[in-house]
């Protein structure tokens, strides 16, 4: 399968410490390139996996379950290890979700998670079943784009479906997340409902959280007018890292 201009997967070597950056569902690598490259020029190596079955074809994504798109994320990081002797990792959206189950299964310092999906806005979703007789696809809406990048127009409902059961995975196990995270969220977007990310403040485990909320962003906070904030949250919040070892 050809894997589309722009959508594969990065690499931008830096120093020692290093971040993990997971795109979203249906998206590709290329939402989070701006934010990458401001990692990298604060002296971060920064690998940016292209998710199992995306950047692709729909059809594709549909023949596959959340299980192999996250596997490429733990190929991220045990690539990312070999660089790096410190890892921070951060997601958007279904990103968010993975970016929490590595931090639960592998040494990760921080996380930041970005648009990450609790409850979805898309009421389809409570009527899989009866649509899946139907179609096999959903159309998306169109979003303006500060900054263009390449995702499918359809999602399918196979994929959907695992992306619910991906959700209901995570959000069991957030109690067990201990590590420091920050929480993202725009208040006015039409994809994730806002209330997802003080669900995430609420339920996990973190002594150590933070949550910040855009006001003027739709979904992709990373490529949208609010991105710099978004970027510089973040890099604070990574770089606390190394304020916390001077004062040691």
């Amino acid at each position: 399968m050809i894997v589309q201009e722009g959508a594969g997967s990065f690499l931008l070597r830096g120093g020692r410490r290093g971040v993990l950056l997971i795109h979203g569902f249906t998206g590709s690598t290329s939402e989070v390139r701006e934010m990458a490259e401001a990692l990298h020029r604060q002296g971060y190596t920064v690998l940016a996996p292209r998710l199992g079955a995306h950047g692709t074809s729909p059809k594709e994504l549909e023949a596959t379950s959340w299980h192999e798109w996250y596997a490429t994320v733990e190929d991220g990081y045990r690539i990312l290890s070999e660089l790096c002797d410190e890892i921070m990792v951060a997601g958007h959206s279904m990103g968010g979700l993975f970016a929490i189950l590595i931090a639960l299964s592998f040494p990760v310092t921080r996380v930041a998670v970005m648009s990450a999906p609790i409850k979805v806005q898309d009421k389809r979703v409570e009527y899989l079943g009866l649509i899946s007789l139907v179609t096999r696809f959903f159309t998306k809406k169109k979003r303006k784009k500060d900054i263009p990048y390449f995702n499918y127009s359809v999602m399918p409902l196979k994929s959907v479906q695992s992306l619910m059961t991906l959700i209901d995975t995570v959000r069991q196990d957030l109690p067990r997340l201990d590590k420091p995270i920050l929480i993202l969220q725009s208040r006015c977007e039409h994809t994730v409902d806002p209330v997802s990310a003080q669900i995430i403040y609420d339920e996990v485990g973190s002594e150590d959280k933070k949550l910040r909320w855009l006001e003027r962003s739709g979904h992709s906070i990373m490529t949208d007018q609010e991105r710099e904030f978004v970027f510089r949250e973040v890099i604070i919040f990574f770089n606390q890292t190394e304020t916390e070892k001077e004062s040691i």
